[in-house]
């Protein structure tokens, strides 16, 4: 496992604060801009861990292959609405 370390201050952002991740920092962890991650915090202690994003709408027509999804299939002949 490799481990990077740096040191930053904490600097005002708007009604927040910012802590700027150094270009090492950020690779070595695998984050790039719009990683999304969760922040934990306790008494002296703050942990940003990158989180795996959910299933989206956009993910799932991102990865449809018309040539493997395409077509209807029905192993059974209509029946019922479907007939008409």
């Amino acid at each position: 496992m490799s481990y990077q370390t740096a040191e930053a201050a904490v600097s005002q952002w708007g009604n927040g604060l910012a802590v700027r991740l150094t270009k090492v920092v950020a690779k070595t962890a695998g984050m790039t801009d719009g990683t999304q991650v969760r922040i934990t915090a306790e008494k002296g202690r703050i942990v940003l861990e990158a989180v795996e994003p959910g299933i989206t709408l956009a993910s799932m027509l991102a990865s449809f292959d018309p040539v493997r999804h395409g077509g209807e299939v029905m192993t059974f002949a209509a029946v019922g609405e479907e007939f008409a």
